[in-house]
């Protein structure tokens, strides 16, 4: 206890106490309330909510569904029911193990697809996406109840954004986990949601020609499967951290962005194979990359790239190769300069050719005055018309 003066001569008594006390308290009961938090949706994912929630909104889309539209979801759905293994005899073996693979696949192409289909949603047993060259800008909100999905191929569309369902654990469903294969290539990304990293079982992402993406959340280290990465394409001026924290990595494409340095820890990407740098603003390369024992390729750009660590040009076992990104100008410049080259040489020559006939003229039409006209009195009896060509 301290005492205050309060003005006018009165004193309050004041309790003081240990900060450290107060915040001990708190993180007590923060932990308790993360743990009934944790309990209460482990009960809510063992209770028959959410299937029975599912059962409820299948009913009410099939409500409104027209009796063709009914039968096609039908067959859709005697089709999931198939089981995983079954024994296949006769000659038709291989043509039903293409049918059934077909089956657990989405495919959809071309510019006339503005949305996905209404029936999707009740096809989760679904393990492979492919959707581009479509005018799709939205991915669907029950995304995340295809748990089973292990490649999710969305390039060249019109998407604007990831939703935070692909990796996040909900009440009513459940995150992506399985997830090998994501490619959001040429799209109109301009982030990624940090939930991404709890798709910790993804092996190969590819975020090329987004042009508005500049930067990679930090949990995205959580990574540690993944093997290749393209963020080629976009606007990053650095390295993003969680790059250099996905230790799996093979294959890093970071060609045509704007980066003008490397850092220098990137040697703790102890297992990469192969890493694209050309299209950038680079002027050197750290030595850190020598130390990387498993580099076999390196591609950058020639024009500004003046500093290079010897021990990576030495290396026979690395391929080091140096792009020229203006290759056909360079090559019309190189023309131009060889054509002018000629035409100063020939030019040249050609001066002292004229000076030279230019003296031979002179001399010879002196001499000609000397013949025809010996005197300004004297007429001639003929004129001598002479033809002469200079090369100009």
């Amino acid at each position: 206890m301290i005492k205050a003066d309060m003005g006018f001569g009165r004193k309050v008594d004041v309790p003081v106490s240990d900060l450290s006390v107060i915040r001990g308290l708190w993180e007590v009961r923060v932990k308790k309330y993360r743990q009934r938090q944790k309990k209460e949706q482990q009960r809510v994912e063992k209770s028959a909510l959410p299937r029975i929630n599912q059962q409820w909104e299948y009913r009410i889309y099939c409500k409104s569904l027209k009796p063709e539209e009914q039968q096609l979801l039908r067959q859709y759905l005697e089709r999931s029911t198939r089981p995983d293994t079954q024994e296949y005899t006769g000659s038709d073996q291989q043509q039903d193990l293409q049918d059934a693979d077909v089956d657990l696949k989405l495919q959809l192409d071309g510019d006339s697809w503005k949305e996905f289909p209404g029936d999707l949603r009740w096809r989760t047993y679904l393990r492979e996406w492919h959707v581009s060259g479509t005018k799709i800008c939205r991915l669907p909100e029950y995304l995340s109840l295809f748990t089973q999905l292990l490649v999710l191929q969305i390039p060249k569309n019109s998407i604007e954004e990831l939703p935070p369902a692909i990796g996040e654990d909900t009440k009513l469903s459940g995150k992506l986990t399985g997830l090998r294969e994501l490619n959001v290539s040429y799209n109109r990304l301009s982030k990624v949601p940090p939930e991404l990293g709890h798709c910790e079982n993804l092996e190969r992402l590819e975020l090329a020609g987004n042009y508005n993406l500049s930067e990679l959340p930090f949990e995205l280290s959580s990574l540690k499967r993944l093997v290749h990465l393209d963020i080629a394409e976009n606007r990053f001026v650095s390295i993003p951290v969680c790059t250099l924290r996905m230790s799996g990595l093979q294959l890093l494409d970071l060609s045509n962005n704007g980066l003008s340095d490397l850092p220098q820890d990137m040697d703790r990407l102890e297992q990469l194979v192969t890493l694209f740098l050309h299209k950038n603003k680079l002027w050197y390369l750290p030595h850190c990359l020598s130390n990387i024992s498993t580099l076999k390729m390196i591609v950058v750009s020639g024009e500004q790239l003046t500093c290079i660590p010897t021990r990576l040009c030495s290396n026979p076992d690395i391929k080091f190769i140096r792009l020229c990104d203006n290759l056909a100008k360079k090559k019309e410049e190189k023309k131009e300069k060889s054509k002018m080259r000629r035409w100063r040489e020939a030019g040249k020559e050609e001066v002292k050719k004229d000076s030279r006939e230019k003296e031979f003229i002179e001399a010879y039409i002196s001499t000609l005055t000397d013949r025809v006209c010996p005197s300004p009195d004297t007429v001639p009896y003929s004129t001598t018309k002479v033809s002469i060509s200079c090369l100009l």
